[in-house]
């Protein structure tokens, strides 16, 4: 006899804990099935965002910049420190506190919200009047009915054909996160988020650090006055970036590996390496959810096929973030969960895609949300643009830390916010003042006329916004 729920989640990442807690507050009787195991063979809940993905990442990267902090930048406080060293294996471990501290306060809020969890894979087994089967494989077999079903089972690394993770030298984000020793020479290919954020935790700790990207420009989502900012930042710093390459052969020896490629002009290259971090993006995690058992449709990537609401192709069946169309991110993936969830109780969900915005917690980070400038020439839009440097704000400079900008994009007619992109210090925290404001459909003038903190890093905010008038009062 299977037991029976209201709704049934797939997947405990971001998406789908968090769809589970919003349909649990509306009332219906809730399952959440998830996989993920700790080093105890025990739940860990928060799928690939907390235990390898997003969470961890933060948590190196903090540590490594306290490391570059004492050795670089103390001395123009007036703080000596030397002969500083990293203790990797204390830095992992503070990690793995962090990780555990989100698993713990995931499993606190089901229980907080009466979800019933089961640890195990999850998979569709039929289909009937009643609603969908679904088998949980775990430490015990378990049946499940429920009337409606979430998937929310994420994605996983993409591999280099030929190059399989083995997760001791050819690394995937996961093992680009267990690194017990800072390798000499280090190699990525790729050189997107996870590329980057890596790069530079091991590239602070003294690593020789080398990126191979495949595309010809560098951060091509991202606006091109922005990429060109962070690329002259991160070569600065250290961090050697090849564009335009075609990665060959990948060999092992004694010493590490060997990459063959091909640069941007040609010729025949060599790259010896201790380790290699390959992240050339991630694919949907759909093998084993027994789609095909219940005629759940997919797309050519194996990626679910849902509407503007996510629905499937079948009815009462729902999925979100990375198993979706749509940006691969955690908070995508939330914003997803929870007006599934809402809709499901027969309210207006609502999530924005022109929106959501993007972070890279690099130094400087990088954000931004809307269209580029290069979209907007593309799209023939008629537009405006300021920008405001972090060298001329009062904050960065007490901060020590004044490399970059914040850029307006507003049309050229009503002056409505179309983009906002930034690349200096606290980033990731700055873009949510234009999240806001676009959500409101504010214009630059808007933004322009509030009255922020001083001193602050959000004055570059307010002074890019007057830039787009040409009216800057600190420029």
């Amino acid at each position: 006899m299977s037991k029976q729920f209201d709704v049934i989640v797939i997947g405990g990442g971001p998406g789908g804990y968090i769809a589970a807690i919003r349909a649990a507050q509306l009332g219906f009787n809730v399952a959440c099935i998830d996989e993920w195991k700790n080093s105890k063979g025990g739940p860990a809940l928060g799928g690939t965002c907390t235990n390898v993905g997003c969470i961890p990442s933060k948590a190196l990267l903090q540590s490594s910049e306290h490391f570059d902090h004492a050795n670089h930048h103390f001395a123009e406080h007036g703080i000596s420190a030397s002969n500083v060293s990293m203790d990797v294996g204390k830095m992992l471990a503070r990690k793995d506190m962090v990780v555990k501290q989100n698993n713990d306060g995931i499993q606190y809020l089901f229980k907080k919200n009466k979800i019933t969890f089961f640890h195990g894979r999850g998979a569709f087994v039929s289909a009937g009047a009643d609603g969908y089967v679904i088998n949980v494989a775990g430490a015990t077999e378990e049946s499940l009915l429920g009337k409606h079903i979430i998937v929310a089972t994420g994605s996983n690394a993409r591999a280099l054909p030929g190059a399989h993770f083995d997760e001791e030298r050819i690394l995937s984000n996961d093992g680009a996160l267990r690194v017990g020793a800072v390798p000499k020479k280090l190699g990525l290919i790729g050189s997107g988020v996870i590329g980057l954020e890596m790069g530079s935790v091991w590239r602070r700790l003294g690593s020789d650090v080398t990126i191979l990207e495949g595309l010809p420009t560098f951060l091509g989502a991202v606006d091109e006055q922005v990429a060109k900012e962070a690329f002259k930042a991160f070569t600065k710093q250290g961090l050697k970036i090849e564009l335009g390459v075609k990665v060959g052969e990948i060999t092992s020896n004694k010493k590490g590996l060997s990459i063959a490629y091909t640069n941007a002009k040609g010729e025949a290259q060599t790259l010896d390496v201790d380790k290699l971090i390959v992240s050339i993006g991630r694919v949907p995690n759909t093998i084993g959810l027994g789609a095909e058992a219940v005629g759940m449709k997919l797309d050519e990537r194996g990626a679910i096929v849902v509407d503007d609401d996510c629905k499937t192709s079948l009815p009462n069946v729902w999925a979100i973030g990375d198993v979706v169309r749509g940006p691969m991110l955690a908070h995508k993936a939330e914003e997803e969960g929870v007006a599934v969830a809402e809709r499901i109780a027969g309210q207006h969900g609502h999530v924005n895609f022109n929106t959501v915005p993007w972070v890279i917690y690099t130094s400087p980070e990088i954000a931004w949300v809307g269209q580029t400038e290069q979209q907007l020439k593309a799209s023939g839009r008629a537009y405006k643009a300021g920008s405001f440097p972090f060298l001329a704000n009062g904050r960065a400079r007490a901060l020590g830390d004044t490399t970059g900008f914040v850029k307006f994009l507003a049309d050229a007619t009503t002056d409505e916010i179309l983009g906002v992109h930034i690349v200096g210090p606290q980033a990731s925290e700055l873009i949510s003042e234009a999240v806001v404001a676009m959500e409101f459909k504010a214009s630059a003038e808007d933004i322009a006329r509030i009255c922020h903190a001083h001193p602050s890093l959000s004055e570059a905010t307010k002074e890019a916004a007057l830039a787009v008038d040409k009216r800057t009062l600190n420029f």
